[in-house]
């Protein structure tokens, strides 16, 4: 049977254009992401495919053989930010580590901000039966609004349109609420954090678990500086707090990589760890067991997130109903920095 007899009764592109109210070359060029589109036009566009239920011939051929048996995991962010995280490394050994039970195979995309076109035509092309997309930001709603359109499980809650979307993460409101509270329970009463990035839902939930932490004990929240989830970031966070001349005795410190460049500004300022300054950060990682001195943190077991993630776009991909939400238990581990 020809690709067209297979696709006979299938929405066709001209079919889009008269939906849309455009030429047949302008949807051609919304399909394959060409930059030469308004965003109105690609709205209007998008509005008719999914209205049609249009697919791509090249995803159409895919759907035709029914599998590729290949996924995607897909992090836009820098290669210099890949490599440096071992969040990430941790992440796709459960991704890895599930796929090897499967016929999949995983191709990785690191991808910023200048390739998200060129990643999302890639998806759409027929390539890959799914995607999971790690380390999202506010910014860049492509993948949302893709996630209509082919299986997608994010990493982490996306921040803003994520109705409808599937994701595995941890609890991130009570992690920071669980590390602030522990911080109070050692006495602690004039807690300051470094949070994550605004642009992420797990910069603004941790920032959230550690004020409502306080709000409960009584006690004020108002020594914040943001960082990046980088030691470097955590480092001229901790700097720019205590060039505010305001005493703290605790830290909640949103990632382990902040605290520990967070130390290194503590150490340089003649402040001790934990004797002046209790220390608690999220991320059982690399940087949390090497600190000097080791943090005391809330565990987020990567592994297993990555794992579940890979599970649940498995069971997407087989047209299974799959909760939105999966959220993946944490614990505390106590060292020597409280």
């Amino acid at each position: 049977m020809t690709l067209e007899a297979e696709r006979a009764g299938a929405p066709t592109l001209e079919e889009v254009a008269r939906v849309a109210g455009v030429s047949r070359s302008t949807v051609s060029r919304v399909v394959n992401g060409s930059p030469n589109v308004t965003a109105d036009v690609i709205a209007t566009v998008n509005r008719a495919i999914d209205e049609l239920g249009y697919v791509p011939n090249r995803a159409a051929r895919s759907l035709a053989s029914r599998r590729t048996h290949a996924i995607a995991l897909v992090i836009p962010e820098n290669t210099a930010k890949f490599f440096a995280d071992p969040y990430f490394a941790s992440v796709i050994q459960g991704v890895a580590l599930h796929l090897a039970t499967t016929e999949y195979t995983l191709s990785l995309l690191i991808a910023s901000e200048t390739e998200t076109e060129k990643t999302r035509r890639y998806l759409q092309g027929g390539n890959v039966d799914g995607a999971l997309i790690l380390s999202h930001h506010s910014d860049d709603q492509a993948y949302v609004q893709l996630s209509g359109r082919m299986p997608i499980v994010f990493g982490g809650r996306p921040m803003s349109g994520s109705d409808g979307t599937h994701f595995v993460d941890v609890d991130n409101v009570a992690a920071a609420r669980s590390a602030t509270e522990y911080l109070i329970s050692r006495g602690k009463t004039r807690i300051a954090t470094i949070s994550g990035p605004h642009d992420m839902a797990s910069g603004l939930d941790r920032l959230q678990g550690w004020r409502e932490a306080l709000d409960a004990a009584g006690l004020t929240a108002d020594l914040h500086e943001e960082g990046d989830f980088t030691p470097p970031s955590g480092e001229d966070a901790m700097r720019r707090l205590l060039e505010r001349g305001e005493k703290f005795d605790g830290l909640f410190a949103a990632s382990a990589q902040m605290a520990s460049g967070a130390l290194i500004a503590l150490r340089k300022a003649g402040l001790r760890v934990p004797e002046d300054v209790g220390v608690v950060s999220i991320d059982n990682d690399y940087f949390a067991k090497n600190a000097l001195p080791p943090l005391t943190t809330i565990d987020q077991p990567s592994v297993q997130q990555g794992s579940k993630m890979a599970d649940v776009l498995l069971r997407l991909i087989e047209g299974e109903d799959v909760p939105h939400a999966t959220i993946i238990p944490t614990s505390l581990v106590e060292r020597a920095s409280v």
